[in-house]
């Protein structure tokens, strides 16, 4: 079946949206260029029907592993299933994985709902708008079911990653895993780790979360002409995802550490009763360089 895509562009930039599939956005790029600003996207990623083959796609109710085959809500006990064939735990939440429909639409902007029924009811909303190479998503999400339950929100961007592609994303502390991917202890953050200065990412793999964050990151990319300041709300924590050996890396701003359902307190989620709603945002400015390089 084909994917019907939606466009939107600014003076600047253009970008591609699938609804259909997860809400995903498929690709962001320079006009002028073509130059992708996320990892880009042919057909043939498009046709596997995944969002995680694509650019970005919104984390709803959770992101990221929960353990234990689901978690406690106070009206009991809310079982979860593996929803993903590369991952034995329920991974991202269910927003992903259903067809979004499309609210409204303009040339620089879209609006996307799901109502979902599943793992409870929620009511979720996306808002995609592009204005002079800023590129503002929104996301909100209402609990539609009767009885309360825990929600965390984020978004799982792919960037571009060359030998110099460098991040600053200023975070107090990160999460040590396990053999799962599940966090163990939160730790002082290691000097590799660090990016409280523009830093060239890591040569060995990163697939951790940070803590403590200002919201506020810095992707540049030298080689490639352009950098991208971005700003979340919304979101004390991200994720870094920097595979060793592929042309991207992951930052991801969330809501709640992985497995946050089972950690102590419960960190960053929301208790949300029936009507009751929760945000997140995330911009992405796009500026050219003056000078690329190496």
């Amino acid at each position: 079946m084909k994917t019907t895509l939606i466009e939107l562009t600014d003076e600047l930039t253009h970008l591609t949206l699938a609804p259909e599939l997860g809400g995903s956005l498929v690709n962001w790029t320079v006009r002028s260029t073509g130059q992708p600003l996320l990892r880009h996207n042919d057909a043939h990623a498009l046709n596997t029907g995944l969002p995680g083959k694509l650019g970005c796609y919104p984390l709803i109710p959770w992101s990221n592993r929960i353990a234990e085959g689901g978690f406690d809500c106070p009206d009991g006990w809310l079982a979860l299933k593996p929803n993903s064939l590369t991952d034995p735990l329920p991974i991202h939440g269910s927003a992903w994985q259903q067809p979004w429909q499309v609210v409204s639409q303009a040339h620089d902007e879209v609006v996307l709902q799901l109502n979902s029924k599943n793992p409870f009811a929620y009511r979720a909303r996306q808002r995609f708008h592009l204005s002079e190479g800023r590129l503002s998503i929104d996301l909100h999400v209402t609990h539609l079911a009767k009885h309360p339950a825990w929600h965390g929100l984020g978004l799982h961007p792919y960037f571009p990653r060359t030998a110099n592609t460098r991040l600053k994303a200023k975070a107090e502390k990160a999460w040590l895993c396990d053999g799962s991917k599940l966090p163990t202890e939160r730790m002082a953050l290691p000097a590799e780790w660090d990016f409280y200065q523009l830093k060239v990412l890591p040569d060995t793999l990163v697939d951790n979360g940070f803590c403590e964050w200002d919201g506020h990151c810095l992707i540049q990319q030298p080689e490639l002409g352009y950098e991208l300041e971005c700003q979340a709300s919304g979101s004390d924590y991200y994720l870094l995802y920097c595979p060793v050996g592929m042309g991207f890396f992951c930052i991801e701003p969330v809501s709640h550490p992985v497995n946050a359902h089972h950690l102590p307190g419960r960190p960053g989620l929301r208790l949300l009763e029936q009507g009751q709603s929760v945000e997140l945002g995330f911009s992405l400015h796009y500026r050219q360089l003056d000078q690329p390089s190496i």
